[in-house]
């Protein structure tokens, strides 16, 4: 039987109670039963496509629900005409005053407008920066490691073990490192949490105004 056949198949013991004749007489039966599991829908390719389809009608409603109406109301007035009758009303018996056609015309843009502005709006990159520290919090693989050994915190298998996750991790000779580490004093307090937060925060932020010429009062959403 194939795997995927497999598990399709829910297995379930049944019990049968207690035998009252033949061999089996007087002991506790059981039997297993084998019946086809329902699908998981959750798990199901299809699934996905109806949740697609939903959205689409969700969001294009409006559209479906109306184009018929109008194409079917344009189609019962074409049809009770003939060609020439047609071509007579449009040509001969029309009468297009200034009013008529700006009412057009208007509804026209307001309808186009309403079409675009409905859509999903564009998002563009326009530029971005990299906080850099200043080069005394630099610090190179060989000097993480010595920090670490002079902090006295951590035995030598510990050492060896940091050293296996700096060369594994990509860290390089280049890496800036929290003052929190980097100092021999015990600076890991909420203070300095605080301060390390709001220079790389405000930091990257005050570059990237400087590089877009963007002031703050401009900005109308902060992801």
């Amino acid at each position: 039987m194939a795997r995927n056949e497999q598990d399709l198949l829910s297995p379930e013991i049944v019990n049968c109670g207690i035998k009252s004749s033949g061999p089996n007489a007087g002991s506790l039966t059981f039997s297993v039963r084998v019946q086809r599991r329902i699908p998981d829908l959750l798990q199901s390719v299809s699934l996905k496509y109806v949740k697609l389809g939903y959205h689409y009608l969700i969001n294009h409603g409006i559209y479906l629900a109306t184009i018929p109406v109008l194409v079917l109301v344009f189609s019962a007035e074409v049809g009770s005409l003939s060609r020439e009758e047609l071509w007579k009303k449009l040509l001969e018996d029309a009468c297009y005053d200034l009013a008529t056609v700006l009412s057009f015309f208007t509804v026209f843009a307001f309808a186009i407008s309403v079409y675009f502005m409905s859509g999903p709006r564009s998002i563009y990159l326009i530029d971005f920066t990299c906080f850099r520290p200043h080069d005394d919090l630099k610090a190179t693989k060989e000097q993480f490691t010595e920090m670490a050994r002079a902090s006295g915190k951590f035995d030598e298998a510990s050492l060896q073990f940091q050293k296996r996750i700096v060369k594994l991790s990509g860290v390089g000779d280049g890496t800036y490192l929290p003052k929190a580490v980097m100092s021999d004093e015990n600076s890991a307090t909420m203070k300095e949490g605080r301060l390390e937060a709001s220079t790389v925060m405000f930091g990257a932020v005050d570059e990237l105004f400087e590089k877009t010429r963007i002031r703050p009062r401009m900005l109308e959403s902060l992801l």
